[in-house]
């Protein structure tokens, strides 16, 4: 049983750290299924200017949303502390962080690395450039690079095609791995506002998923975990209710979407003449403009097209809710907005590519994939650190939702139910994690107890238990607060 005085501390400072997590979601509004409110209805009421790559004749074309804030005074200052200082917060974390790692709980394999995030000095490191398998804690590369490619304003945009005469529809997917029944639905009513001016109530309608390339099917087979990476899907292809976290999933995405809308038509008052065909060769078209190959393709035009919300948003969401679809679709949307395959083998190439134009140390690192369920993913702890620190960095605010998005201790996300024997670091650590069989790891970042911003990232290899292993990486990171 705690005594009276180190349970009145311990409750003051779960009280206080809440309360700190608190006022930040506060100043920046409610969320509403990973963006902010405030965000969105700031976005609904500007005129229709258009995001990134966005035409503006493009009907239901959204204004850009803005950046994510500063989240902490301290990201837009360097800082001036003198050496001394910092060599008296490395020798405590030498003295603080060593016993943690030696704990067994952690396995065979831990390394670890914790920086100044002002600065992006390093405060203390375990093995901190050995690469292993990172799990989910990739999906800081991957929103990264994201990021660094697109911006946080880019959406991503499915389309309808039609021919001339408006009998032939095409559903084209753009890659949006959000997009579901409502979306679906406002490219249907639009659909059918511009059809029903020709005087068309039957159409035939195909689908087009063929903006991605490469095997469809993660590696690690059919899971509950992802979908296969289609361009186009509707619910992420869960066959439940769920909006987040395992579930059965469709085998074919894309088909069940094509099918949806299909519906969703014929309650506008359009009926297709038989079920929704995949198309062979049509490809998005440019509004106003051809899309695809073959004869009737060339004479198709936009006549709808819906948006993701703003790339920010999305990065919160992956990280957040540890989202597989949506990590996998920013690594396809980083290789086509570098000019490479939108592929798993396209993706690492640009991922890769990207990250190394803002030079974090890149040895032996290796991005499989966009989610970490791929074990032959490889990051090291040091190149965690330094992806968190360029992401505080003034220089890079295109980078910000990364901090933003990371779950709070005890609050939100992933780590919602973590830390219930770290009580200090409620509100006060934010961290993305990372499971896999025998792979636990812990990647973010920490208020000092001088308000310093610390980025850090734990790494650990054939754990015996995850619960065990887990409950050490809240320790330690936790041990950073004090």
């Amino acid at each position: 049983m705690l005594e009276p005085k180190v349970w009145q501390l311990t409750a003051g400072s779960v009280a206080a750290g809440l309360a700190l997590a608190a006022v930040a979601v506060a100043v920046a509004g409610p969320w509403d299924s990973g963006q902010r409110k405030a965000e969105r209805e700031w976005a609904a009421a500007q005129g229709r200017t258009g995001g990134t790559h966005h035409d503006p004749s493009a009907p239901r074309t959204p204004s850009p949303a803005p950046s994510a804030p500063d989240v902490l005074s301290v990201l837009t200052t360097r800082s001036a502390e003198p050496a001394a200082e910092t060599a008296e917060l490395a020798a405590g974390l030498r003295k603080s962080l060593g016993p943690l790692l030696d704990d067994k709980a952690l396995g065979g394999l831990r390394t670890a690395s914790v920086v100044d995030a002002a600065t992006g000095k390093p405060l203390y490191g375990k093995a901190a450039d050995t690469p292993m398998t990172p799990a989910s804690t990739v999906k800081i590369a991957t929103t990264v690079a994201a990021l660094s490619a697109l911006g946080p304003d880019h959406r991503i945009a499915t389309t309808v095609t039609a021919t001339r005469d408006g009998r032939t529809l095409t559903l084209v997917g753009g890659g949006d791995a959000t997009l579901g029944r409502e979306g679906l639905r406002a490219l249907a009513e639009d659909t059918t506002r511009v059809l029903r001016d020709r005087g068309v109530t039957k159409v035939t309608l195909h689908y087009d998923a063929s903006l991605y390339s490469g095997p469809r099917a993660h590696p690690i087979g059919p899971n509950d975990n992802i979908a296969p990476v289609d361009a186009l899907m509707a619910g992420q292809g869960r066959l439940d209710r769920s909006t987040r976290g395992p579930a059965p999933r469709s085998g074919d995405p894309a088909g069940d979407a094509a099918d949806l809308f299909a519906e969703l038509l014929r309650e506008a008052g359009v009926r297709t003449t038989a079920p929704p065909t995949a198309a062979k060769s049509a490809k998005p078209a440019k509004p106003g403009g051809s899309a695809g190959s073959d004869a009737s393709a060339r004479s198709a035009e936009v006549v709808a097209r819906t948006y993701s919300r703003p790339l920010s948003a999305l990065v919160e969401r992956t990280l957040t809710e540890s989202d597989n679809d949506v990590a996998e679709s920013l690594a396809r949307q980083t290789a086509l907005a570098t000019g490479r395959p939108a592929s798993f083998a396209g993706a690492e190439q640009a991922v890769r590519a990207q990250l190394g134009k803002l030079e974090v140390p890149l040895d032996g690192a290796r991005f499989a994939d966009g989610s970490g369920l791929n074990r032959k993913d490889r990051a090291s702890a040091a190149l965690l650190t330094s992806l968190l620190a360029r992401a505080a960095d003034p220089d890079h605010p295109e980078l910000r939702p990364v901090l933003t998005g990371l779950p709070v201790a005890r609050f939100s996300g992933t780590l919602r139910d973590r830390y219930q024997d770290a009580a200090p670091a409620a509100g006060l650590v934010r961290a993305k994690t990372g499971t896999l069989t025998g792979v636990n790891t812990l990647a973010g970042t920490a208020v000092d107890s001088r308000g310093r911003l610390l980025a850090f990232a734990f790494m650990a290899g054939s754990t015996p238990s995850p619960d065990g292993a887990q409950a050490v990486l809240d320790r330690l990171s936790a041990s950073l607060v004090r």
